[in-house]
């Protein structure tokens, strides 16, 4: 009898200590990878951050350029106020409405830069306006760069809550495929040439 009682704890210690060790393995594999998606989601979200803060950048430089180019390009009323309403519908826009946004205050800057390259040579010889266009050219580039960055954190994060087996624990944090920060119109990829 004591024979048979030492085999059934024998076999029960067989079988608990294993599906324990399993359900372990588990709960440690599950908490890492939820930490690693909430970390990722984190940096993604930093990133994006980073580019809110160059676009803010370039929306302070605006009205400067904008009261620059007033003085030299009075009847052109129409494209500054353009530049000045994209400007602040871009300021305004929700995290989702963001690219759209942006896309229209590249647009209206390029057709004022455009504008005043073709049309107002003294004003290309305004030293103020020159600071200012470097200004921008250089907050371009830093928007550009911070949008790059951004994009391989949200590519990142997509390929972990697709990839199996971390798709298990995201569908469980109910995370959801990021967007890309892009622009529509192909010709709004490509950085705004400021030049004077």
């Amino acid at each position: 009898m004591q024979l048979l009682s030492l085999s059934n704890a024998m076999l029960a210690v067989c079988i608990v200590v294993p599906i324990a060790a399993v359900l372990l393995i588990f709960v440690i594999w599950y908490i890492a990878t939820k930490n690693k998606l909430i970390s990722l989601r984190n940096d993604m979200e930093e990133s994006f951050s980073t580019m809110d803060v160059h676009m803010k950048k370039r929306y302070d430089l605006i009205p400067n350029l904008v009261e620059t180019c007033k003085g030299y390009a009075k009847h052109e009323s129409e494209t500054l106020a353009r530049v000045t309403q994209a400007r602040n519908n871009a300021m305004s826009a929700s995290r989702n409405e963001k690219a759209a946004a942006e896309q229209e205050l590249s647009s209206s800057l390029k057709m004022l830069m455009n504008m005043v390259h073709e049309a107002y040579p003294q004003l290309k010889a305004d030293s103020q306006f020159n600071n200012l266009s470097k200004q921008l050219e250089q907050i371009e580039h830093e928007i550009a760069q911070s949008r790059k960055y951004y994009n391989a954190k949200v590519k990142l994060i997509n390929n972990k809550i697709e990839q199996f087996p971390s798709s298990f624990v995201a569908n469980r944090m109910r995370l959801q495929r990021y967007h890309y920060f892009e622009l529509d119109d192909v010709s709004e990829r490509v950085n705004p040439k400021v030049s004077f």
